[in-house]
């Protein structure tokens, strides 16, 4: 099987945008282990991040635009993917951990590389939030979660048949749990009263903070990250191998990245007449 070309053509100036990106979206998830009590202040901390990620979030996208690295094919198949995310995302709505978005992201960002899969995943979770009324501060959290597990998938190792589906269902399954672990990171230091001993303490040494986190993540929402991974699981094992295929063939119809090639000014290719009353037809009634 030949190499897909990415859709979206990763280029030195977006390449250093999504870094910086991906750098914001860790620190904003694991703020709580690394601000200092008393330099920055938790009450302002997370509106700040939350301010920076969406202006982050949007240069990523006109970044690549604006370089090139998105065409309009590509850029017709992003939205078709987000709005498809955005309709089927309500169909689990949350219940019990099933979630129907992931195994699209994941599919997506192996078959078109990990660019898109990192535009996808942020595209999808910013419509879907319109759609549904979800704009909150957990969206950009949300978005960069989804993000990171689309760009992944695009680097997982090369692998064909039962062992693509295989590999995917069970990076599917790893990456519902990370998502629920950072995504529980965005409103832990929060939600609970700070006399529990899970609850966010300012000043605790990192060991004794990620401990506390741990047992937070573990008694409020491993059955949910569960039903999220079983979801995922499933949906791979059953449709990824048809939904692998139609990605693919759309790649090589659309072409991404095909060289464009202009022909010089004022030139013409002949073309043989074969008309009936060209020479040819001529040539042979006289013979």
């Amino acid at each position: 099987m030949t190499a897909l070309s990415p859709a979206i053509r990763i280029r030195p100036r977006a390449a250093a945008v999504i870094a910086m990106a991906a750098f914001l979206g860790i620190v904003a998830f694991f703020w709580p282990f690394l601000v200092a009590p008393g330099k920055f202040g938790s009450n302002y901390a997370p509106p700040l991040i939350f301010g920076v990620l969406l202006v982050i979030v949007l240069s990523v996208v006109i970044s690549e635009i604006a370089e090139g690295g998105i065409n309009s094919k590509a850029l017709a198949m992003l939205g078709v993917l987000s709005a498809v995310n955005a309709a089927i995302r309500p169909l689990g709505a949350g219940t019990a951990g099933i979630e129907t978005v992931f195994f699209i992201l994941v599919l997506a960002g192996r078959v078109f590389g990990p660019g898109f899969g990192f535009t996808l995943g942020c595209t999808s979770l910013f419509a879907s939030a319109l759609i549904t009324g979800g704009v909150g501060p957990w969206m950009p959290y949300q978005m960069f979660g989804c993000a990171f597990v689309g760009m992944l998938a695009g680097f997982l190792p090369r692998a064909t048949g039962r062992r693509e589906v295989a590999l995917l269902a069970t990076y599917g399954s790893l990456s519902g749990y990370l998502f629920g672990f950072l995504l529980n990171l965005s409103f832990w230091p929060f939600s609970l009263d700070p006399n529990s001993s899970i609850a966010y303490l300012p000043g605790l040494p990192f060991t004794e903070q990620f401990q506390r986190y741990l047992a937070f993540d573990l008694a409020t929402s491993l059955g949910w990250d569960t039903g999220r991974a079983v979801t995922n699981f499933i949906c791979i094992c059953l449709a990824g191998p048809a939904v692998l295929t139609v990605f693919r063939r759309a790649a090589r119809k659309a072409r991404f990245q095909a060289p464009i090639r202009f022909a010089p000014r004022g030139t013409t290719e002949e073309v043989p007449d074969t008309s009936p009353t060209g020479p040819g037809a001529a040539a042979s009634r006289t013979t």
